[in-house]
């Protein structure tokens, strides 16, 4: 009999993440928005689906699965009795459930144990524009015990209420925001999007020593008239992707995410409007593989501004 052939999946150097997130068969949302860019930022990336659906629940109906815990788990033990465990990241998004929520933090758990020096990313899907997306009890839990844990979070403004208590209504308030998120745990925070003053930002601070205060930074982002899917989980795996890259300057991984994602739908609304349809009519699917280039090589035309007193500049 000829011997038995061992399977040996060679280590990563450029990098492995652990994704956890919704998949649908058509369009880009989860981890089909988020898993295509980290591997052409360089990344080795593996997906764990949350929920296989057709397409996203935006449409006037879909179909699939969800994933529960105990599925989530035994996916885990199955990798790690291949010694398949070791990542560099992991990156969590949409989570419907406390009982998978809970099983996350037991994987965060565990692959900290494997490599201590894991980078935790984040994206507390929680809803927005004021409405929920999930049941009023992931709240707490996000707040009490992901948070404490996360390396790098980047929540939108409703969800950084939410976790903060804190109204945002000011550059200031959303400063103190990231101030407050800091002190729970994580190092770097990125309030992905806020509405000020008919303005929409981003807001990213930085805490590099405990005892140090954070560097903190804003993006002015254009709005565009239309409505995406799926630029949310985008966003947040550029903001991995480039901030890996540049580890000491977030301001800097934030602009070129932030390019990255503009031109991406500023290509989108023009794609759309070459074929016919009224980009402000209906929720558009990004033209994620169309925007490669812009997403392995943009071009940086949005600028930090970094806060430079204590109190944002008024």
């Amino acid at each position: 009999m000829a011997p038995p052939i061992l399977s040996l999946a060679l280590p990563s150097q450029t990098g492995r993440v652990l994704s956890i997130q919704s998949h649908t068969v058509q369009g880009y949302v989860g981890n089909k928005s988020a898993v295509f860019p980290l591997q052409l930022l360089g990344f080795d990336v593996d997906p764990i689906n949350s929920v296989q659906f057709s397409n996203h629940t935006g449409y006037p109906t879909f179909k699939g699965q969800v994933l529960n815990g105990q599925e989530l788990w035994e996916l885990l033990e199955g990798l790690e009795a291949n010694d398949l465990l070791f990542y560099t990241h992991l990156l969590t998004g949409y989570i419907g459930s406390v009982s998978f929520l809970t099983t996350v933090l037991e994987v965060v758990n565990k692959l900290r144990s494997i490599n201590p020096k894991l980078t935790y990313v984040c994206d507390p899907v929680l809803g927005d524009e004021g409405k929920l997306y999930v049941p009023m009890e992931l709240v707490s839990v996000y707040r009490e015990k992901v948070v404490p844990v996360a390396s790098m979070l980047t929540p939108n403004q409703f969800e950084a209420e939410l976790l903060t208590g804190l109204r945002i209504v000011s550059e200031d308030d959303g400063r103190e925001a990231c101030n407050i998120l800091h002190t729970a745990g994580p190092s770097m925070v990125v309030l992905t999007s806020i509405s000020i003053d008919g303005n929409l930002l981003l807001i990213g601070s930085h805490r590099k020593e405990l005892d140090q205060e954070p560097e903190q930074f804003k993006i002015v982002i254009p709005k565009i008239p239309a409505y995406f899917t799926g630029t949310g989980d985008l966003m947040t795996s550029l903001l991995l992707g480039w901030s890996n890259k540049y580890p000491n300057s977030l301001d800097r991984a934030a602009e070129l995410a932030v390019s990255s994602l503009q031109a991406l739908l500023q290509r989108t609304v023009s794609d759309y409007r070459k074929a016919g349809y009224d980009p402000q009519s209906s929720s558009l699917e990004i033209r994620l593989i169309q925007s490669q280039d812009d997403i392995r090589n943009p071009q940086v035309t949005y600028k930090a501004e970094i806060y430079k007193n204590p109190k944002a500049e008024r």
